[in-house]
């Protein structure tokens, strides 16, 4: 990882920590284009970002979530997400910001035979008031590997905050983004379901 990239998520990493994992916030298309080293930020996203996926597998939409398993919103938009999973697809792709923790149980959640059961058992424990699911304190170099390319590509799109959603307007197909969590009727009204 270059020394900018980890200084940038050094400093995300702190003030998420000081305001949770960041407030909504919609990133302009053209402001999240010019922030990318590529163009279409969807493109690169559907390309580069590795995850695991949920919801509806023949749906027309698919979005690209980023999050980080100890962010409280990101647990929100699992969630709130649920309902909808009939119309859409999602790929949650994990990335390292709160820190080492976060990043060992993003990767076992990538490493289970089921992550969606792995990330709902995570989300439960989480409600305990516990951590979550407890990751093997050596991760898969492979593993990390994926985690790592997750976090560079998430902050070279302009990601300041997690969750950060992608997706295409279902107006006019456009790419865009989404900082924070919402809920269910203000994703069926982003997602224009």
């Amino acid at each position: 990882m270059n020394v900018r990239i980890a200084l940038r998520v050094a400093v995300l990493a702190l003030a998420s920590a000081l305001v949770a994992c960041g407030d909504s916030k919609e990133a302009t298309t053209s402001a999240a284009k010019s922030a990318a080293p590529v163009g279409n930020i969807y493109e690169a996203v559907s390309a580069k970002a590795t995850g695991f996926t949920v919801g509806n597998m023949m749906a027309a939409r698919t979005v690209y979530v980023f999050f980080d398993a100890q962010c409280p919103h990101c647990a929100t938009l699992w969630q709130e997400s649920k309902p909808l999973l009939g119309q859409i697809r999602m790929v949650w792709a994990p990335v390292r910001l709160i820190g080492d923790l976060s990043g060992r149980q993003g990767a076992a959640i990538l490493a289970a035979s089921d992550p969606a059961a792995e990330m709902d058992k995570h989300e439960k424990l989480r409600g305990t008031g516990s951590k979550g699911i407890d990751p093997p304190a050596d991760v898969p170099k492979e593993l990390t590997e994926k985690i790592r390319v997750n976090t560079e590509l998430w902050t070279s799109i302009g990601g300041g905050a997690v969750p950060y959603m992608v997706f295409k307007d279902a107006a006019n197909g456009a790419p865009r983004a989404y900082e924070g969590a919402a809920d269910t009727d203000g994703l069926r009204k982003l997602f224009g379901l």
